[in-house]
């Protein structure tokens, strides 16, 4: 979400790079694939996010490493220290801890987003919902059960909840709704 808010108001397009394409069982094909990245940003002015980035951004001195992916990381951070291009590079990951620290050397910032309190999922769930009647809705109880939830997720189940309620030519949202949307979009995030 971040990235794309950058991108709307920085008037750029947004790539989304799809790191599982970018892998391969091939030595050396992966590092490959990240160049033409970079080559296309030095073409292409836009903001770039690496979504799950702990794919190819893990810590290089893990027992458990495998050399491919080391070299790989070692390209990227190559290429971000040559990289010229007027574009921006977001990287993202839900394990922080899994980084390697040169990838915190390379970033010019490092943001971590704690949850969201009741009051801010309160604001994202009824911003999402503005056109559709909420009148009379229990907003404590859609907040309680949507507690745990990131942004992202919470954004996620109002617009699931939406679409619901279209589908079924309705025009209110409801307790019901929005408990079901948020229920399955936890159970989703434990599978």
């Amino acid at each position: 979400m971040t990235a794309s808010a950058l991108a709307g108001e920085l008037h750029l397009p947004l790539f989304t790079v799809q790191l599982d394409a970018l892998m391969t069982k091939f030595m050396g094909e992966t590092a490959s694939k990240l160049r033409m990245v970079f080559t296309a940003m030095v073409e292409t002015k836009g903001v770039y996010f690496f979504d799950e980035f702990d794919a190819i951004g893990a810590r290089r001195a893990e027992r458990n490493d495998v050399g491919e992916i080391r070299r790989v990381l070692n390209s990227f951070l190559q290429f971000l220290e040559e990289d010229e291009s007027e574009g921006l590079v977001i990287a993202a990951t839900n394990h922080p801890e899994l980084l390697d620290p040169a990838l915190f050397r390379r970033f010019d910032d490092v943001i971590e987003y704690a949850l969201p309190s009741a009051e801010v999922a309160k604001r994202i769930l009824q911003a999402r919902l503005a056109t559709f009647d909420t009148e009379g809705l229990d907003w404590d109880a859609v907040v309680t059960a949507a507690g745990g939830m990131s942004q992202a997720e919470i954004s996620r189940a109002a617009a699931d909840a939406a679409k619901l309620v279209v589908l079924e030519d309705r025009d209110r949202i409801t307790l019901r709704d929005l408990t079901a949307t948020i229920a399955e979009r936890k159970g989703a995030a434990h599978r």
